[in-house]
């Protein structure tokens, strides 16, 4: 909130940090497939990702947090996937981009993943044979929007009605009780 005499802001931890979060998105592109071509497009300078904070890709697991799916994902391909969505830290999202990432597409086989979501926790599908780098620039601002309304846990445990861990006023013992409060302290 701005005052209009000398200015100022207030805000929450939560939105600031959400806010640095959401527009410094680091991708890890995997193309596996045909769909690898349009992730190409969608990294190039016509679509202008950098406007997004999300233009530097991250070929190294450890310092990517988006990891894209792009086509078709074998059996065998699906285990070094895993691996690399394990390598991630957390907080880590998913786009699944294209008809054979999200469900199999026209691979109806045996040695075809039928949806990366079997062994991936996706939170973006993106439609398409193959999608155009504007589905995928639209999948990029949903995940922003998601990540701009994510709240902390101490939040959570405040909306629940429990004692959080992390009130103000209050010294909690690591068995959840309260010990004192700190104006009964003074």
């Amino acid at each position: 909130m701005f005052s209009s005499e000398g200015g100022f802001l207030t805000t929450s931890v939560d939105a600031v940090v959400n806010w640095a979060r959401s527009n410094s998105l680091m991708p890890m592109p995997l193309g596996l497939a045909c769909c690898g071509i349009e992730l190409m497009g969608f990294a190039g300078p016509k679509y202008d990702v950098a406007r997004f904070g999300s233009e530097a890709m991250r070929f190294s697991p450890r310092q990517a947090d988006l990891m894209i799916v792009a086509g078709w994902c074998s059996f065998k391909m699906a285990h070094a996937v895993r691996r690399i969505w394990d390598q991630m830290s957390d907080p880590k999202w998913c786009i699944s981009m294209g008809a054979c990432a999200s469900t199999g597409g026209m691979h109806r086989c045996y040695g075809v993943v039928q949806g990366v979501d079997n062994f991936l926790p996706v939170d973006i599908y993106v439609p398409g044979c193959p999608p155009r780098p504007e589905a995928l620039l639209h999948a990029l601002m949903d995940i922003q929007e998601k990540i701009r309304n994510q709240h902390s846990v101490a939040m959570d445990e405040r909306e629940k009605g429990e004692p959080a861990y992390l009130t103000e006023g209050s010294i909690v013992a690591p068995t959840g009780e309260e010990i004192r409060h700190v104006s009964e302290a003074h």
